[in-house]
C-alpha cells in the first residue's frame, strides 16, 4: 500500500510542502526563488491527476490511497496559500475562504459518512473546477513576474484565486444543500 507508485506520488505533494517553503529561506534572487516555486508546485500538483490515473490503470486503488489523496491536495494548496499571503501576493481574506472551506467540507464529508450518507457529499463538477481554477492561480501568484513581457502573472493570479474563492464559497453551499435534509434528520 505505501510502496506503490501512485501512493508514493500522493506522499510526495505532503512532502513538497516544506520543500516549496524553503526556497523562499535559500540565499537566491527572489526571481529565481519564484521561478523554482513556481514549477515544483506545478510538477507536484500534476502528480494529484496523474496518481489517480495511475492507481486505476495499474490497479492499485486503495481506500488509504483515496483518504490520503484528498488531505495531499488540501494540505499543498493551504500551505502554499499561507505562504503568497506572506509574501502579499494573495489576500489574507482569500486564503481563509479557502482554508475554512476545507476544513468545513471535510469535516462535513467526515459527518456523513458516520451518518452513511458519504455519497450526498461525494465530489462535485464544481469542486473539481474550483480545485483546478486554485491549482493554476497558485503558480501565477509564485511566479510574480511577466511572461513574453505582456503577461503580469501576479494579476492573472490575484483574479483567478478570487474565481476560485467565489467558486470555493459556491461549491460550498451545494454541498450543505445536498447534506441539509441529512443535517436535519440527525441534528438534534
Amino acid at each position: 500500500m505505501f510502496s506503490t507508485l501512485p501512493m508514493i506520488m500522493t506522499w510526495t505533494r505532503i512532502v513538497a510542502i516544506p520543500l516549496i517553503l524553503l526556497v523562499f529561506y535559500l540565499p537566491i534572487t527572489q526571481p529565481v526563488a519564484n521561478l523554482i516555486a513556481t514549477v515544483m508546485f506545478v510538477v507536484f500538483a500534476l502528480t494529484d491527476w496523474l496518481d489517480g490515473y495511475l492507481a486505476r490503470k495499474l490497479n492499485q486503488t486503495s481506500a488509504f490511497g483515496a483518504f490520503l489523496d484528498p488531505v495531499a491536495d488540501k494540505f499543498l494548496v493551504c500551505a502554499c496559500l499561507l505562504v503568497l499571503v506572506h509574501l502579499g501576493r494573495a489576500d489574507v481574506f482569500v486564503a481563509l475562504i479557502i482554508i475554512g472551506r476545507e476544513i468545513a467540507i471535510s469535516s462535513l464529508r467526515e459527518w456523513m459518512a458516520q451518518m452513511g450518507a458519504s455519497k450526498s457529499v461525494a465530489v462535485h463538477m464544481l469542486g473539481k473546477v474550483k480545485t483546478t481554477v486554485q491549482m493554476v492561480a497558485i503558480p501565477f501568484l509564485f511566479y510574480d513576474g511577466l511572461i513574453a513581457g505582456l503577461i503580469d502573472t501576479r494579476l492573472v493570479g490575484q483574479v483567478m484565486i478570487w474565481v476560485a474563492a467565489v467558486l470555493t464559497v459556491w461549491s460550498m453551499m451545494y454541498y450543505l444543500k445536498k447534506a441539509l435534509p441529512i443535517i436535519r434528520a440527525h441534528g438534534n
